[in-house]
């Protein structure tokens, strides 16, 4: 269960179908058949005259003939060709009897009746959805998914189409992922911008237990569109650029201080020059002025005193 889904239990689970090798089948049907025909052929000739046979004898040869050449006909009916990446689903009078994923040319029981189903990787990229976030903002998202049919039985008798049923889920998963975390993380804690490999993770683990009911396993999932709607980009941009301004200025202040701090320290090292209280403090001021504008400083000479 993922997101409140509940994968029901299934009533059929994919199980190998009784089938042999197409090839000899197929020779022995090409046998039955032209032997059926011959049959008939001297049947038909015997009842007009052609060969002197009985007429005992001539039916009995016309009914071997057909007797043959139905055996071929149904040899023939039995023979199905799989193709790589695809699997033929059997029923026999309704009932799922296997499923034939060897591919080349395969005999199965002629009665049944058999359904192609590829088990090829196959993608789907949603819509862009406009949705809204943890944080109420209406945001634009899609996400890519790759899949496969994993259990052919419960593609086909689970749900009703199997392909709708993926689109669906996919699409379902990647909305409640959109409404569970924020565009933007001011905290700590996850974000659909600032933690993509924890959020695929996720997204991919939620689409996997929705489809599961199909039989389907998802191999990955990503985010390909994730952005602010337009009603609102204006007004966030704004709001990132202005978080950016304040972390750079952050950084500023911080390397300043250390700046001053170590211009201090070693002009007290050095004994370079005896300051005072009222003359660190007029140097910091100065230098935090010099280090943290975001002008070039103009220098002024003080000829005089700091006192007057």
């Amino acid at each position: 269960m993922s997101g409140g889904f509940n994968v029901p239990t299934p009533h059929v689970r994919e199980r190998v179908a009784f089938g042999v090798a197409g090839l000899p089948m197929a020779g022995a049907g090409a046998v039955a058949g032209l032997g059926g025909v011959a049959l008939v052929v001297i049947g038909l000739a015997g009842l007009g005259g052609g060969v002197a046979l009985s007429t005992a004898t001539t039916v009995a040869v016309l009914a071997a003939g057909v007797l043959v050449l139905l055996t071929a006909a149904i040899v023939a009916a039995g023979l199905t060709m799989v193709a790589p990446g695809e699997a033929r689903v059997l029923q026999f009078l309704g009932r799922y009897t296997g499923t034939v994923r060897l591919d080349g040319l395969r005999w199965v029981n002629p009665l049944t009746t058999r359904r192609k189903v590829s088990t090829r990787i196959r993608n789907h990229e949603t819509a862009v959805m406009k949705v809204n976030d943890a944080d109420g903002n209406p945001i634009e998202i899609a996400a890519v998914v790759v899949w496969q049919v994993q259990d052919t039985a419960r593609a086909v008798f689970e749900v009703d189409d199997f392909l709708a049923f993926v689109v669906t889920q996919a699409e379902t998963a990647v909305r409640h992922i959109a409404t569970t975390y924020p565009y933007d993380s001011h905290e700590q804690g996850f974000s659909l911008r600032d933690n993509a490999e924890e959020i695929t993770q996720k997204l991919s683990a939620e689409i996997s237990a929705r489809v599961q009911a199909a039989g389907v396993g998802v191999i990955e999932s990503r985010i390909t569109h994730l952005a602010y709607a337009a009603e609102i980009a204006g007004a966030m941009l704004r709001r990132q650029q202005a978080g950016a301004v304040v972390a750079a200025r952050q950084r500023i202040v911080e390397g300043a201080v250390g700046m001053v701090e170590l211009a201090l320290d070693r002009l007290a090292a050095h004994e370079v020059v005896d300051l005072d209280e009222e003359r660190k403090a007029a140097m910091v001021s100065n230098l935090l002025v010099v280090l943290c504008s975001d002008r070039d400083a103009s220098p002024v000479v003080n000829a005089g005193s700091l006192y007057h």
